[in-house]
């Protein structure tokens, strides 16, 4: 998993548009930016087919619902799909309630995605049907451990080439996987779960990663994914030297994402390829 699929993200500055929740979509704009990307939050009904179709990749993530932005997603989704551009789903909270759940499968229905990237529960939601969420949060009897790593990696494979897309799953352990070959990747630190956004930055840096990169889309994916979890552990490390607090953490958090170079990011990468 090479820092290139990072540097052409810096090199081509893909536009990148975002049908995100109102809760984090400064924090993914930022992290956009730090990246090297362009962000454009656009999603009035009234012009995301003309956005779309200016950009190099679309992230739709459902974290504030409601019957606008649905049918926003939508239509969106379909221009994209027309045009062969790249489309991320983050399914926040699927399996925590039926809108979420029905929306989740309606998307998957109507839209080709690219990546699906979520927590282990919103993941299970997708594959199985149904599930269990607390909140937007994973079930703690879905998070992924050494002990349960085969059953999700198989999942996973199963997922991807029954929906066609790359599938991310997140968290204590993560994994990238496509129908043949998983990443297993474990950066990150714990903090970063006490700090919102971490998950909807994560997705729409995948969205730079594989608008930059469509030849190369699950390799890109794992390493976005790396590159996340490499800026979490640096960021508590600075948090912890200063007796910082949370709101210095999602700004480190940026900071290194911002800042990555090459010598970090192979440093500290830790994968095994499956």
């Amino acid at each position: 998993m090479k820092y290139d699929y990072i540097k052409t993200v810096k090199q081509k500055n893909p536009l990148v548009h975002n049908i995100t929740n109102y809760v984090t979509v400064n924090d993914c704009a930022n992290i956009l930016l730090g990246l090297g990307a362009s962000p454009i939050m656009a999603d009035d009904i009234g012009e995301v087919e003309e956005i779309v179709s200016i950009s190099n990749a679309l992230v739709i993530n459902i974290g504030t619902l409601n019957d606008r932005t649905i049918a926003s997603m939508i239509q969106a989704g379909k221009k994209a799909n027309e045009k062969n551009i790249p489309v991320i789903l983050d399914p926040v909270g699927a399996g925590a309630s039926k809108l979420r759940t029905d929306t989740t499968f309606r998307l998957l229905k109507e839209l080709k995605f690219s990546v699906i990237r979520g927590n282990s529960s919103e993941i299970k939601t997708v594959y199985y049907g149904s599930g269990t969420s607390k909140g937007v949060d994973a079930d703690s009897a879905d998070i992924i451990t050494e002990d349960n790593i085969e059953n999700v990696i198989s999942y996973a494979k199963a997922l991807a080439n029954q929906s066609g897309a790359i599938i991310a799953i997140t968290g204590a352990i993560d994994i990238v996987a496509d129908s043949k070959k998983a990443y297993v990747i474990r950066n990150g630190h714990p903090l970063m779960s006490k700090i919102t956004g971490t998950g909807c930055m994560l997705t729409s840096i995948l969205g730079a990663m594989c608008g930059a990169n469509q030849d190369s889309m699950l390799d890109a994916t794992a390493a976005g994914v790396c590159a996340m979890g490499i800026s979490g552990e640096v960021a508590a490390e600075r948090m912890e030297k200063y007796q910082a607090g949370t709101s210095s953490l999602k700004m480190y958090l940026i900071d290194t994402m911002s800042t990555m170079e090459e010598e970090l990011y192979q440093s500290r990468a830790r994968f095994d390829v499956i």
